[in-house]
């Protein structure tokens, strides 16, 4: 789906949100106020952060729609993950606010008096919340738009909010229990729990999660399927919105490959992983191996046995050495516990005690995709 359609349809699917909410609202407000419900009222007044919710959603896909420009040159995608910041931060201010109500009402109990009119508009409503909470998710997956789906969610929460004021309701009219404060206490406890939920799904967004493993081993292999490239390491993947990723890789390639055989290879790599996946490779870094040098093939063996017994290495690659110039250089992909440099110092030790006169230099790299 390209980005005007994606707008479009996160702007349709809100606009519809609206429309609903606010109408939810207007008849969720008569009917709490003529049964005297504080439920119904606050059930009402929830509808209408869900349209506010929804005003937020279309504000943040329009601004996340602009033009890169000189100041936003990878455009200004992230925008979408604040709004959907947002959206979560009212769904918990919804459940913290129906939560004080109800302990209130719990406190100084109030009489309903509820219609059978107002119990068909109740379940009205419950059936039309199912019906936007379902609809807003399906079409938010599909335009991959956290705000959408986080409306969504809120929208299920609601129809299990409004299903519980029905349930007392009839409660009342048949038992003559005033069930409502105690049941909005427990509702309004899922509603706070999605709210932070979101509100943390979101702060992950903004602050980079962990590349997803399938992604990163579909990446990796179709690097790796070019021919002349031995192995692809170090993949990062940088997102400035949704479907917005920028990545880099760094690849083996034999030491007599030429620069331009390099930078052949390096374009096919581009426009085979952005084809297949949408991701554009903004950088593939290089790491060369040596060829046709059995001293070479036995030292980066003995190498790798040195760095893997070490506590806390998850791989070890880039090996190359230069038995002219005494060098010798690899990378040491360490997990995020281990004592990196004490690590790298006692590798360093250890490789050296194995090599004397050689210079050695370590690149430690950081777990992202493995």
């Amino acid at each position: 789906m390209d980005e005007k359609s994606r707008n479009r349809l996160i702007v349709r699917t809100s606009i519809v949100g609206i429309a609903a909410n606010v109408l939810l609202a207007g008849v969720k407000a008569a009917v709490g106020l003529l049964a005297n419900s504080i439920a119904v009222v606050l059930d009402a007044v929830n509808n209408l952060s869900d349209a506010l919710s929804s005003v937020v959603t279309i504000l943040g896909a329009k601004l996340a729609g602009k033009r890169p420009d000189k100041k936003h040159p990878l455009g200004y995608g992230r925008i979408e993950y604040l709004s959907a910041g947002i959206v979560s931060a009212l769904v918990l201010y919804a459940g913290v606010t129906s939560l004080v109500e109800s302990v209130k009402k719990i406190i100084t109990p109030e009489e309903s008096d509820y219609s059978v009119i107002s119990l068909v508009l109740i379940g009205v409503a419950v059936a039309v919340k199912i019906f936007l909470g379902r609809y807003v998710s399906a079409q938010g997956k599909k335009a991959d738009s956290a705000s959408l789906v986080a409306s969504g969610k809120d929208a299920l929460f609601d129809a299990v909010l409004s299903s519980s004021v029905l349930i007392c309701a009839v409660i009342r009219l048949t038992v003559g229990w005033s069930l409502e404060p105690y049941v909005g206490v427990v509702i309004s406890g899922f509603i706070i729990k999605a709210g932070i939920e979101m509100m943390l799904e979101t702060v992950n967004d903004i602050l980079g999660k962990r590349t997803d493993p399938e992604l990163s081993a579909e990446i990796k292999k179709l690097v790796a399927e070019e021919e002349g490239v031995r192995g692809a390491y170090d993949l990062l993947i940088n997102n400035y919105g949704p479907n917005k990723n920028y990545a880099s890789v760094h690849i083996e390639v034999p030491d007599t490959a030429t620069a331009a055989e390099i930078d052949r290879m390096t374009r096919r790599i581009q426009s085979r992983v952005y084809e297949q996946t949408g991701i554009v490779m903004a950088g593939v870094g290089v790491y060369s191996y040596n060829t046709g040098d059995n001293d070479a093939s036995r030292a980066r063996d003995a190498v790798r046995k040195i760095v893997l017994r070490q506590e806390g290495v998850l791989q070890f690659h880039g090996f190359y050495m230069d038995e002219e110039k005494k060098d010798m250089r690899f990378d040491v992909v360490l997990s995020f516990d281990a004592d990196g440099a004490a690590v790298l110092e006692t590798i360093r030790r250890e490789v050296q005690e194995a090599y004397p006169g050689y210079s050695v230099l370590i690149a430690s790299d950081i777990d992202l995709s493995d």
